[in-house]
C-alpha cells in the first residue's frame, strides 16, 4: 500500500478540490435562487466525490500510521469535518430562510478552508500557527 502513497495522496487532494468546488458552486446557485443547486445528479456527484475522499483519507491514515483521536491535527480535522457537514446541510437544504442558508454557507466555507490549513500544517492550529 505504501508504494501507492503519492497516488492516493493526490487522489485525496483532487477530491478535496472537487468537493470544495462543487459545494461552492451549489452554494452560489442556492444563493441565486436556482433550484438546480439540489438537483439529483449534483447530489449524487457530491456523494461519490466525498466517498472517494473519505476512502482515500482512511487509506492514507493507515499508510502514515497517524490516526484521529491519537494525533491532535487529525482529531481537529475530523471534528471540523462534522461541523462542515452540518453547516453544509443547513446551507443547501435544511436552512429555513435565505439568511440562515447564507450564514451557514459562509461558515461552512470558513470551516472548509480551516480544515485545509490544518492539513497543510499538520497542526491543529492550522493557519493560526503563523500568527
Amino acid at each position: 500500500m505504501a508504494a501507492w502513497y503519492l497516488q492516493i495522496l493526490w487522489t485525496h487532494i483532487g477530491c478535496v478540490i472537487a468537493s470544495g468546488s462543487l459545494f461552492f458552486t451549489r452554494g452560489c446557485m442556492m444563493l441565486a435562487g436556482l433550484p438546480l443547486a439540489n438537483h439529483r445528479l449534483l447530489r449524487k456527484l457530491s456523494v461519490a466525490i466525498d466517498s472517494l475522499l473519505l476512502l482515500a483519507a482512511i487509506v492514507l491514515t493507515t499508510i502514515i500510521h497517524q490516526y484521529p483521536f491519537v494525533q491532535a491535527w487529525l482529531t481537529v480535522k475530523v471534528v471540523l469535518l462534522v461541523v462542515y457537514i452540518v453547516l453544509g446541510v443547513f446551507a443547501l437544504r435544511r436552512g429555513r430562510t435565505r439568511a440562515i442558508r447564507a450564514t451557514c454557507f459562509g461558515a461552512a466555507l470558513v470551516v472548509f478552508l480551516f480544515i485545509v490549513s490544518v492539513a497543510r500544517t499538520h497542526n491543529g492550529w492550522g493557519v493560526f500557527l503563523y500568527l
